[in-house]
């Protein structure tokens, strides 16, 4: 581990598609308002980093896609990443000595505002607090596709988002979940859930809602096959840059099926007018109570590894979930 100066931090850059390193930056004195974070953890948002590292934005998002404490321009120079875990050094005494979440990117220490932190509640471990940003994008997936009680529920794709969907749609009274996958190995993880499981040729079909998250032709394809009359599919990947088949065809029309696009970006049309950001960011705090979603943490590592682990992340598909940076 390199040790640096108190007012010195270390942070991950990509600095070109598909090539990223460590740089050593100044960490600003906390101003007014502001605090000074320690971080003890951040989480690779895997799906969505994987484009941004591979330089896959399209130029259309490159000002919609900016993290919220992103530095530098798409597709590179930049530092990119929501989801850090750290204790507040200095700043108000309220929040001094406190565990806090923040979407930051992958960096040691940092200045930021006081209210861009989330406080950890009570019992909820830092090391699992990595998941916020991505349990947040499922609670808003839930919201967006309108899942009831006693609804037959889809979830194609078995990622870190998919996962904490197929968990959270779960937890709904009387719904009948299957989380569907072309990874066999995904069934455990779906068993440490309490969700069932299923590979495409077993999926159920005459599902209410259908959520996907696969992120490929042959998911969504699965995904509307599944849907019953008249049933929301919900798409929840994001494809980055190039076009992508939509098989629209078949009983597309006749079935009267709905297909939309979710994004954490806006809170879901449903809740609007009531949540803010911040209070569905507590909301997913909350929700990490649950022990059963440490297993979605499947890789560890250390800051100077991320560039090369980011390298295999992004040309290897499949396998780890959500990978977890620790600063020692």
């Amino acid at each position: 581990m390199t040790r640096i100066d108190g007012n010195l931090a270390r942070a991950f850059w990509i600095t070109a598609p598909g090539a990223g390193e460590i740089r050593t930056e100044t960490v600003p004195a906390a101003g007014p308002g502001e605090a000074i974070v320690q971080a003890l953890y951040s989480g690779v948002s895997r799906g969505t980093e994987a484009l941004v590292f591979r330089g896959a934005v399209p130029a259309t998002e490159h000002e919609r896609m900016r993290a919220p404490f992103q530095q530098g321009e798409f597709p590179a120079p930049v530092k990119y990443g929501y989801a850090s875990v750290g204790r507040v050094a200095q700043g108000p005494r309220e929040l001094e000595g406190r565990e806090v979440f923040c979407l930051y990117p992958h960096q040691s220490r940092y200045a930021v505002r006081a209210d861009a932190l989330h406080v950890l509640p009570d019992g909820i471990p830092a090391a699992r607090a990595v998941l916020a940003a991505n349990l947040e994008t499922a609670i808003n997936a839930v919201w967006d596709a309108g899942v009831l009680p006693g609804d037959r529920v889809a979830v194609v794709g078995a990622g870190t988002v998919g996962c904490l969907a197929a968990w959270l749609a779960a937890r709904i009274a009387g719904c009948e979940v299957q989380l569907v996958d072309v990874l066999p190995a995904r069934a455990a993880m779906a068993e440490r859930l309490g969700v069932a499981f299923a590979s495409p040729a077993q999926a159920r079909g005459e599902a209410d809602v259908v959520l996907h998250a696969s992120a490929t032709p042959a998911g969504l394809a699965l995904a509307l096959g599944l849907a019953a009359f008249e049933a929301t599919v919900l798409e929840l990947s994001w494809y980055g840059a190039g076009e992508q088949p939509v098989p629209l065809g078949g009983a597309f029309h006749s079935r009267r099926l709905a297909l939309r696009s979710s994004q954490v970006g806006h809170v879901a049309t449903s809740q609007r007018a009531r949540w803010s950001h911040a209070r569905r960011l507590g909301f997913a705090l909350r929700l990490l109570a649950a022990p059963e979603l440490d297993a979605l943490v499947t890789s560890e590592g250390t800051l100077d590894e991320l560039p090369a682990t980011m390298a295999r992340l992004a040309s290897q598909p499949g396998g780890v979930l959500m990978h977890r940076v620790r600063y020692d």
